[in-house]
């Protein structure tokens, strides 16, 4: 099989999609819905007082939202079906249906399918698992000799 993206975009998508996963949203571990004793007595609202949360680095999910928009519609299927594989749900030997049913998911709505990739759990794995089922690898990929 020859890739119809470029390694190194798929490999820069992994990356992203990892950054993405590893975020954790804040939580707070003292917030007790039922925990009345929070309440200050200045306060006025009568809402518990928290500390400020960081909020998620939403600039990666944009990134990465963004790659696959710039992408073809047979680049896009190409990275939804690698996902594909990538996760069990197609073997590499039937990479010709995986393909034409994610070339269909684009045709028909491609901002459908790259809500499937951003919703997909696991989605670096899935796509490096993909590439390693066609003896693709990032190893090496954008680095510096």
């Amino acid at each position: 099989m020859e890739l119809l993206n470029p390694i190194d975009t798929l490999c820069r998508l992994i990356l992203r999609a990892r950054e993405n996963e590893a975020q954790v949203p804040a939580v707070d571990p003292d917030e007790d819905a039922d925990n009345v004793d929070d309440l200050d007595d200045d306060d006025e609202s009568g809402e518990a007082l928290s500390a400020l949360e960081d909020e998620l680095n939403t600039g990666v999910e944009e990134e990465i939202r963004a790659m696959l928009d710039d992408l073809a519609d047979d680049q896009l299927a190409e990275t939804l079906a690698l996902a594909w594989v990538g996760r069990g749900t197609y073997d590499a030997s039937e990479w010709d249906d995986a393909f034409q049913e994610a070339m269909d998911s684009v045709e028909e709505d491609s901002e459908a399918a790259i809500d499937e990739l951003m919703d997909m759990p696991l989605l670096a794995s899935h796509l490096e698992s993909g590439l390693a089922a066609f003896d693709f690898s990032c190893e090496g990929v954008g680095q510096m000799d």
